[in-house]
């Protein structure tokens, strides 16, 4: 039996192994069915790590992680997981071979997955002037113009953090109204350099080998606008990587938000006592690597306390 599973190898799952081994657990695996990483390796520029000054991609950033949270003996399993249920104290984790791996506690870091706006182009310059998230790539945009897609709040607060740094952010929603708080939609009004395209859809995004030129806007009366912006921002919502909590009857393991997310408090506990949480999976996430990395060794060192008291 495990002293602690780990589901998934971003940052978050990572720290948590990390912090949980050297802390003293002796059996703990991290289950990712690739390479370790997470999401962050899709990225071609990070700059805002604390502590790393050097420029470099998410691959590169990520190289020497896996070796670090492995030195004091956690251990990586290149497995799915499909489900986690809790019977009798003790976790099953039920893995895509049909193996059965018994745990005392769980960290869960599957994290979320932006979701795409399916336009043309849109996967081709992904990390290349396709992004979804600005605190992220908002600054290699500075003085600049570019466009954000969609009607929801965190369009508009990214449309807002973006006006604070590029010359001017076009604003484009298939609608003439907006889903997001009323108090945001007015301050986007009033924000003079935040133009708004509505009833307009993306039709497509356009560059050559070094990335976006622009993209092509198409009205409701049929007319094509072509906008020259070096890069986009999609915020047209995130599915939740939650699947595995979900048991046979459809309820879930833990207790979730109206959106997906996982509740837990400070420490990362979830309502299920020995399962914890880190990462963009849980509620209130900044959606930020070293949030992710602090999640997860404050869920290591949670686990660790759990499984020795």
């Amino acid at each position: 039996m495990l002293d602690l599973a780990i589901i998934g190898g971003g940052p978050a799952g990572m720290s948590a192994g990390l912090y949980a081994t050297r802390g003293g657990l002796k059996n703990v695996v991290m289950f990712e069915k690739s390479i370790p990483g997470g999401q962050i390796t899709g990225s071609s520029e990070i700059e805002n790590y604390p502590g790393v000054s050097e420029v470099m991609s998410g691959l590169d950033f990520m190289e020497n992680w896996p070796e670090q949270a492995m030195r004091f003996g956690m251990q990586h399993r290149m497995d799915e997981v499909l489900r986690i249920s809790k019977i009798d104290g003790i976790f099953h984790i039920a893995l895509a071979g049909g193996e059965v791996v018994q745990a005392k506690s769980v960290v869960v870091a599957t994290g979320a997955t932006p979701k795409r706006a399916g336009i043309k182009g849109e996967d081709t310059f992904f990390g290349k002037g396709v992004s979804t998230c600005a605190t992220c790539d908002g600054f290699f945009y500075k003085n600049k113009e570019v466009a954000v897609m969609g009607g929801g709040d965190t369009a508009l607060e990214e449309a807002l953090y973006l006006s604070h740094i590029c010359s001017k952010v076009y604003l484009i929603h298939r609608r003439d109204t907006f889903r997001a708080a009323p108090i945001t939609v007015d301050k986007v009004k009033k924000t003079e350099n935040i133009e708004l395209i509505l009833n307009a859809k993306v039709q497509e995004v356009y560059g050559d080998v070094s990335g976006v030129n622009g993209v092509l806007i198409a009205n409701l009366d049929g007319s094509i606008r072509d906008l020259k912006v070096p890069g986009i921002f999609v915020f047209v919502g995130m599915n939740v990587n939650n699947s595995i909590l979900k048991q046979e009857d459809g309820k879930y393991l833990c207790e979730l938000d109206n959106n997906g997310n996982v509740v837990c408090d400070l420490k990362m506990h979830t309502s299920t006592a020995g399962l914890f949480v880190a990462g963009d999976l849980r509620i209130d996430a900044s959606k930020q690597v070293v949030c992710a990395a602090g999640d997860g060794a404050t869920a290591g060192m949670q686990a660790l306390e759990y499984v020795n008291h």
